[in-house]
């Protein structure tokens, strides 16, 4: 054993580690270096408790501002205003932590696929142990069907063939030779010596000596990536996040403010610092997280009709942000199932759903006899080439069961890779037939005649250049070809003097779908990067027929990522569609690359090798069916339908969210800016409250929050979000005239609230004949009865007024009275719910007394209500300068 070994990167030689290949480490040995290295298991991330999940929930700025009011209000004996801020505060963090303690470790799922034991030599002796045991040195035995329990370097292979798809992508098993000579820095794909621990044997047999075990393997590597990587905020956290620090200066700002007026005012400071917590707490819109918290919970149950499962609720938001789809190939955009494709027989190429029973009969028998893999019971074991063939013969109604009844199995020569072929001998009535299929060019140099149209003849160098130029083309398309040749004249079993028959070319085809969700990402602006272990040629071939790549230039190898860092790949990233022949930690680089050119990164894929760029992009889609248990882990979101066109349907259900949040927030926030206003210039008059910090407490959570809620769940027309750029991950939540109408439609309901105060005090002086001063008024607002119907009214109106704009809210662009009512019925609900409400705190003895209210009459309660109803008129008059606003913003994009 003279080659090398593999483990961190650094050689080992044979006399290193000291192997007797024969017998094995002795058990004192094992058990030496069992203890100096550790067991062969992977290092557990200590995963968050559910308090931890509570508290981080409650990490956030604008809870600290409603801690710190309720920490106030307690102080000067408010109790009911702080019960009803901190039963908001905990009803959000309570539904934060449900939706992300439903998620699974990463690390835990990586320790389940570790095999749990290991046919190891030791002591000369043959014998199977816990995989944890295992150590460097230890010679391992491998066979059909088992888990290989470390990385190994290969002494001994017998056609030995392992599935690596899940750790490298590569679509078909790899044939591994222990002969093979590499260089240090082949790519993972390409160590054909080489043995990796969770990948598994389809075929054949062979033995390795241990070069690497726990973290030091490459799944040690992906775990040690994972555990490495950092949680990051979402756009919309780091947006509110912005918006919780902007209020909180707002708040404290208007506090001063307030100080100071007293102090010029010569007012009473206790009296002012009451005033003072109104002002805090009208600054900041209570209902907010917990409004965002149920629209994301409310976004995550819809996600699920469309086969999406979220395990991180901010991660909803995000989606309509995406502006790169990076997607693995291997059974995401493709169906992770070898399959015929294409054949050549009697000199042309036909597709090979065009196959006949008749005219192909021989070349479909002997493709499926020449055969050693199985399908029973829906039961599809062996090599993924081999079970392609047959599902080749079942739209013909051929099975390999049914065809060796007639000609069954008397002989045959293994296929070996020095050979590249494989040939079965089967009786034929009274004679025999044998059938080799293989490489196309090594099959060829067997044959001396051809099957023409159900003629045996001999074989022409005409016939064999249109052979050649078949298999060419079938190739330069990604296919993977196959010989058939036969022999009926043959005593035994033999590979000369073969009969040429045909050739198939298959391929892991794409998904149908796939195709026109890419479309679709295009038209929505949304590019689609495939990253993939498989060849550049498969690769591009797949990538070329979904419209991903037009050019071969268009795609890059790992090798040369190798020589290359991120900056470097940051600056040519934007041409590159496909990335061929990488590892786990190029699609790291790749995700890292795309995020520092400012594109918000979606990354797809089922594999182990997977997991580290599921973690690193800002949303992580595994494919639930073929998707293993560390993927899903590693992810964001689970497709339960493994289709990537559903991640079409995702981000579009993102980006409705997102508006929704949008049009919620903004919706708030002028409720908020018309609390501000109403209270802030009172004062600055020298006037009583016009509020009380219930009132405010009241509007803010009850009132507004279930139009809020309303605004959350509204329906966007599909078509119009999907043609539409991805939005600008840096772009405030004002952007797009936002904050100029959440400061119009706040001062509106400002002066509208402050004017239903005055109402009373202004209606008495007339009545009186006085003129009407601010002292006149401050006098008569002295009357406590007087005062607490004035700010009745305020009330009334600044609650009433919030629910005729929200109705206005569901669509600045369009009228109220062309947008359909039905959409919305929770808008209507909630509407109705608001007035009702409204009424109650006015008309229910126990309300009034809490909440200091005065019985209003009928016709009391008609004005105001018309009063009230002017943000929808204003929203019915500006309809057409929003729209053409819009139309500005869009011919610049």
């Amino acid at each position: 054993m003279n080659a090398v070994f593999e483990s961190k990167n650094v050689s080992q030689t044979e006399q290193e580690l000291q192997t007797d290949l024969q017998k094995g480490l002795s058990q004192q040995e094992a058990k030496s270096r069992l203890e100096k290295d550790g067991p062969n298991a992977l290092v557990e991330k200590k995963g968050k408790t559910r308090l931890q999940m509570f508290l981080s929930q409650l990490n956030e700025p604008m809870i600290y501002i409603l801690f710190a009011a309720a920490a106030i209000s307690l102080l000067l004996k408010e109790v009911s205003d702080a019960i009803i801020v901190l039963i908001v505060v905990l009803l959000n963090a309570v539904i934060g932590m449900v939706q992300e303690g439903k998620a699974q470790e990463a690390l835990e799922a990586l320790k389940k696929l570790s095999s749990p034991t290991a046919m190891v030599r030791r002591d000369g002796v043959t014998k199977e142990i816990p995989a944890s045991e295992l150590v460097k040195g230890d010679v391992v035995v491998l066979e059909a069907g088992r888990q290989i329990p470390a990385d190994l370097r290969l002494t001994q292979t017998t056609n030995l063939k392992v599935d690596e798809s899940a750790l490298t992508g590569e679509s078909v098993p790899v044939e591994k030779d222990c002969n093979a000579v590499l260089p240090q820095d082949a790519p993972l794909g390409d160590r054909i010596n080489m043995g990796y621990m969770t990948t598994s044997v389809t075929y054949g047999r062979g033995e390795g000596v241990v070069a690497a075990t726990g973290m030091d393997t490459q799944i040690g590597r992906i775990a040690q990536m994972i555990n490495e990587s950092e949680e990051e905020l979402t756009p919309l956290q780091k947006r509110l996040a912005d918006l919780g620090k902007m209020l909180g200066v707002v708040a404290i700002a208007l506090c001063v403010a307030l100080f100071l007026i007293a102090l010029v005012q010569g007012r009473n400071v206790a009296e002012m610092l009451i005033t003072a917590i109104s002002l805090a707490v009208a600054a900041v819109p209570e209902g907010l997280p917990a409004v965002v918290t149920i629209v994301l919970a409310l976004g995550v149950q819809r996600l699920v009709k469309v086969n999406t499962i979220v395990r991180r609720l901010p991660s909803v938001e995000t989606l309509g942000a995406v502006s790169v789809v990076c997607s693995d190939k291997t059974g995401t955009l493709t169906q992770n199932k070898m399959t015929v494709v294409r054949a050549y027989c009697d000199g042309a190429i036909f597709p090979a759903d065009q196959m006949d029973s008749k005219a192909h009969r021989r070349l479909v028998e002997g493709m499926m006899l020449c055969n050693d893999a199985s399908i029973e019971n829906g039961q599809r074991l062996g090599d993924p080439t081999e079970i392609a063939l047959l599902d080749m013969g079942t739209p013909l109604g051929l099975t390999r069961q049914g065809l060796e009844e007639k000609l069954p199995r008397i002989d045959e020569i293994a296929f070996d890779s020095t050979r590249k072929m494989m040939t079965t001998m089967h009786r034929e009535g009274e004679g025999n037939i044998s059938f080799t299929k293989g490489a196309p060019d090594q099959v060829l140099k067997h044959c001396d005649r051809i099957l023409d149209r159900g003629t045996v003849r001999e074989i022409t160098p005409a016939d064999k250049e249109k052979i050649t130029s078949a298999m060419r083309e079938m190739s330069m398309d990604a296919l993977r070809v196959l010989a058939l040749a036969f022999r009926d004249d043959a005593p035994q079993v033999c590979e000369e003097r073969l009969t040429f028959v045909g050739l198939v070319g298959m391929i892991d085809p794409p998904r149908p779908e796939a195709k026109d969700a890419v479309e679709i990402f295009k038209g929505a602006s949304v590019r689609t990067v495939m990253i993939t272990g498989d060849h550049k040629d498969t690769a591009f071939a797949i990538a070329r027929e979904l419209g991903i790549a037009e050019r071969e230039n268009q795609c890059m190898t790992g090798e040369q990522l190798d020589t290359m860092t991120v900056d470097q790949l940051s600056r040519v990233v934007d041409d590159l569609r496909v990335f061929a022949r990488v590892s786990p930690e190029h699609k790291v680089m790749i995700v890292k690359a795309l995020r520092q050119k400012g594109y918000i990164v979606s990354m797809t894929g089922d594999g182990v090798n997977d997991a580290p760029s599921l973690k690193a992009a800002d949303i992580g889609v595994a494919m639930g069916i073929t998707g293993t248990d560390v993927a899903k882990s590693a992810a964001d979101m689970v497709l339960t339908d493994d289709n990537f066109a559903t991640i079409q349907k995702a981000i579009e259900e993102g980006r409705g969210i997102y508006a929704n949040i949008k049009k919620s927030v903004l919706f708030l926030l002028s409720s908020n800016f018309g609390e501000i206003i109403t209270m802030f210039v009172a004062i600055l008059a020298g006037l009583a409250a016009p509020l009380k910090a219930i009132h405010i407490l009241w509007v803010n959570l009850i009132t507004d929050s279930l139009p809020g809620l309303a605004l959350g769940v509204d329906k966007n027309d599909s078509k119009l979000t999907m043609r539409r750029p991805p939005r600008d991950p840096s772009e405030s939540l004002f952007a797009e005239g936002g904050l100029a109408m959440t400061l119009f439609y706040g001062a509106v309901i400002g002066l509208l609230t402050l004017g239903a105060f005055l109402f009373v005090p202004v209606r008495m002086l007339l009545q009186e004949g006085s003129a009407i001063t601010i002292g006149a008024i401050d006098k008569i607002l002295g009357d406590s009865a007087i005062l607490a119907e004035s700010q009745t009214f305020a009330f009334t109106v600044l609650g009433i007024s919030q629910l005729f704009h929200a109705i206005g809210m569901r669509n600045v662009e369009k009228s109220v009275f062309r947008n359909n009512l039905m959409e919305n019925r929770f808008m209507i609900l909630a509407v109705i719910i608001g007035f009702v409400l409204q009424i109650a705190v006015t008309e229910i003895p126990f309300l009034v007394r809490v909440f200091g209210t005065y019985s209003l009459h009928l016709n009391e309660w008609l004005i105001l209500t018309a009063v009230s109803a002017v943000p929808m008129v204003l929203h019915e008059l500006l309809v057409p300068v929003f729209r053409h606003a819009s139309k500005k913003r869009s011919q610049k994009k």
